[in-house]
């Protein structure tokens, strides 16, 4: 029976099955974007049936395409979606600008480091498209993050050979771990300086949350 585990579609679509599995996550649909790469970088150095050169232009392509979908996803829906439902939620105004203040200020990193970071690396995208970062900036930190990625996992795999299977979970937990008390930490502390933010997101953004679509803001 056909199945849909990587290393099936790896050694029946090759190339197209890495960028596709990348490119899927990117988009922000969680299936093991990351662990495609790192067993197709293993088969190339073990089987050489794959060129690791043309798998780390595969997982970036499909890393970079599926970002750009997700992205214009978060901007096109996500977005309109919050303006209009995010008060049940919580969200008010004040807090969707904060948001979007954040985004101006520090989305670069959020986009770029999101590459290297579970779940980020799958919602980064939409963050950034939701919260209106402009399309250039977006463009410049996600190429370079999806190249770099891609570069460092899979010739990192690749060199290690098996060791990177075992040592994938592990990475993964901590990293998972680490996210998790950088949030509540930095919910903590937007929790604290709210007030502060909302002012200096309203000197930068004033009036009512702008429709992206419509809106032409300047990133610093």
């Amino acid at each position: 029976m056909f199945s849909l585990a990587p290393s099936h579609l790896l050694s029946v679509y090759g190339y197209w099955a890495i960028a596709a599995i990348v490119g899927i996550e990117g988009v922000g649909i969680p299936i093991p974007g990351e662990a495609t790469l790192i067993l197709a970088a293993i088969y190339a150095g073990s089987t050489h049936y794959l060129d690791i050169r043309l798998v780390i232009v595969a997982a970036a392509a499909g890393s970079l395409i599926g970002s750009i979908i997700g992205f214009w996803i978060g901007r096109e829906v996500g977005y309109p979606l919050l303006l209009r439902y995010g008060h049940y939620l919580g969200l008010t105004e004040s807090k969707i600008k904060i948001g979007q203040y954040l985004f101006r200020l520090h989305g670069g990193k959020i986009v770029f480091f999101g590459r290297f970071v579970p779940l980020l690396r799958m919602l980064a995208a939409l963050l950034a498209g939701a919260n209106c970062m402009s399309w250039p900036r977006f463009l410049l930190f996600n190429t370079a993050g999806s190249i770099l990625w891609s570069c460092v996992y899979g010739l990192g795999a690749y060199y290690l050979g098996e060791e990177a299977s075992r040592l994938e979970a592990p990475l993964e937990i901590v990293l998972a771990a680490v996210v998790l008390l950088m949030i509540l930490a930095a919910a903590i502390l937007l929790r604290r300086r709210e007030a502060e933010l909302a002012q200096a997101a309203e000197r930068a953004l004033p009036g009512p949350p702008q429709d992206p679509r419509r809106a032409r803001w300047r990133e610093r």
